[in-house]
């Protein structure tokens, strides 16, 4: 159980940050994953009051707010349609609606979590992160950020032409992946996220330019082996290392295709 000694609703981005820089305190959100852990925290830092809960769109982007739920992003028209329906299939066998009503996209994308779905879809796309202190920030280069006390304040998501499709593999449906991926071809590249391997996603390019002559089947199936020969897989209880490897072949294949329209 994880306890809190004092509660804060802050009314500004600026007080939030002054209080998460110290380390007994923590920002709070759809408090889905936290309340599973232990310890005591000192101040919770509650920023559900600042506006972070819509998500704006232009012709040039979509702005996601921190505080926007999984089902509010599983349910937006334009996102859906842009994205050919892959963040709602990202996210629609996360646990179930009442979690998906109150686990929130910042939470999701801040945590970098090992089996997450929502970060291997959004790496996928032309995607930046705004953070309070440190400002717009690539979400590649963030993954791989070490954790500090800034504040993520909105995902960006680029109107980027795009191709993407999104799959994952589940024991049983609402669990962990076993293995996720998306494959997208934006800016003349085929890019392609794997997650839930079962560490955070990563994200690999077509280098080699294996895909330079558009999507066949010899293709696909080479460019799939490609991104499984640079994915470490590990075991747990989900799956071996082996198994991922088999799944991230036929997955990247599979993206691939649907994409090319050859299914």
């Amino acid at each position: 159980m994880i306890t809190f000694q004092k509660y804060v609703k802050v009314q500004s981005l600026d007080e939030a940050y002054e209080l998460n820089k110290t380390r007994k305190n923590r920002i709070i959100g759809g408090m889905m994953w936290l309340r599973t852990g232990r310890g005591s925290v000192n101040t919770a830092i509650d920023i559900s009051g600042l506006g972070l809960d819509t998500i704006e769109e232009d012709d040039e982007e979509f702005k996601i707010g921190a505080m926007v739920s999984l089902r509010k992003i599983e349910k937006h028209e334009g996102l859906n349609s842009y994205s050919n329906n892959a963040v709602q299939s990202a996210v629609k066998d996360i646990v179930g609606v009442q979690f998906r009503n109150m686990a929130t996209v910042g939470g999701s994308i801040w945590g970098r979590f090992g089996f997450s779905d929502v970060l291997t879809v959004f790496l996928a796309m032309d995607t930046y992160v705004e953070l309070h202190n440190a400002g717009i920030v690539p979400l590649s280069e963030f993954v791989n950020m070490k954790r500090d006390d800034d504040i993520l304040v909105r995902i960006i998501v680029k109107k980027t032409p795009i191709k993407i499709s999104y799959s994952a593999v589940r024991a049983q449906r609402t669990d962990f992946p076993v293995l996720a991926c998306a494959v997208s071809e934006f800016d003349g590249m085929y890019k392609t996220t794997i997650g839930a391997r079962p560490g955070k996603a990563i994200l690999i390019k077509d280098e080699d330019g294996i895909m330079a002559a558009g999507i066949t089947s010899d293709s696909a199936k080479a460019y799939a082996d490609y991104v499984a020969s640079h994915t470490p897989t590990d075991s747990n209880l989900r799956g071996s290392a082996e198994y991922r490897t088999h799944l991230t072949k036929v997955l990247t294949e599979r993206n691939l295709l649907r994409i090319g329209g050859i299914e």
